[in-house]
């Protein structure tokens, strides 16, 4: 008896573990920001994000997104928006300093992040930030499809172009993506004898719902420069210029990201915090 008793405590368990999670709830006018994943909402006591001041080489991106961060925050008509482009540039770092910003003007706005395995389920979130009196900034980072899946991209269109399930007024949709179609797409489609155009367009079908889309691109030199004089200024460091070149030139990118990395290295050479 105690053997069988013991298996059906297994049983159980490894089927409770199966299960999909409960979700919790969470008071959506707390907290400045929250991360929703596949057992629900959890909240994040402050925003981790740079000072807007210390985003370089990126003016016109910035302009446009703080403005648009800006009216959400103020209850205004807002675009959903996707950031596209090269990678360590500033995407994400640009909208969660925007929000941060917006709130620090006293904006009713909060940022939720949705990981990438929890994109299925936007409908419960929408419904629960439809019910909450506040403005909503729901963010994506990095987004990309699974070869073959069809569905979520569906779903996602629905979700930003005035669906059954579309996202209530109170919430605008952020994406970043390495690349403007989202979708990824295949040589063989540009072959298609029936029209050759039709699986591309399909592909940037999803980019075009989008109010405001903006590209980033790899940074000059002279850009990454300035962005690394932005930070060694802010943080009292002393640059080498020569030395910030040689760096990028062994990590065979210029950008931000590579630029904040350097900053990184100065500063644990000098023994000063960055905070």
């Amino acid at each position: 008896m105690e053997d069988q008793a013991e298996l059906l405590a297994r049983i159980a368990a490894a089927l409770e573990q199966l299960a999909p999670g409960t979700r919790t709830g969470a008071d959506w006018r707390a907290s400045p920001a929250y991360v929703w994943n596949t057992s629900g909402a959890r909240a994040v006591a402050a925003i981790d994000a740079p000072a807007l001041s210390l985003l370089r080489g990126i003016d016109k991106q910035k302009h446009a997104v703080t403005g648009n961060v800006a009216r959400l925050a103020q209850g205004l008509p807002a675009h959903d928006m996707l950031l596209w482009g090269a990678r360590g540039m500033g995407k994400s770092a640009l909208l969660r300093a925007s929000v941060a910003d917006a709130q620090a003007s006293g904006g009713e706005l909060a940022l939720v992040q949705v990981a990438t395995d929890a994109v299925a389920s936007l409908p419960a979130l929408f419904g629960d930030l439809a019910r909450a009196e506040r403005n909503f900034l729901v963010f994506i980072d990095d987004l990309g499809f699974a070869e073959g899946d069809s569905t979520t991209p569906r779903h996602l269109r629905s979700w930003l172009d005035g669906g059954v399930e579309a996202r209530p007024a109170n919430v605008r949709l952020a994406v970043t993506s390495n690349r403007r179609a989202i979708l990824p797409r295949h040589g063989s489609e540009q072959d298609d004898p029936i029209n050759p155009r039709d699986a591309v367009d399909d592909n940037l079908a999803l980019a075009d719902r989008f109010g405001l889309s903006l590209g980033f691109h790899n940074a000059s030199q002279d850009d990454y420069l300035e962005i690394l004089r932005g930070y060694a200024a802010e943080y009292e460091l002393t640059l080498d210029e020569a030395e910030a070149l040689e760096w990028a030139k062994r990590r065979g990118a210029r950008s931000g990201r590579v630029a904040w990395h350097f900053i990184t290295e100065l500063a644990g050479r000098a023994g000063k915090p960055l905070g």
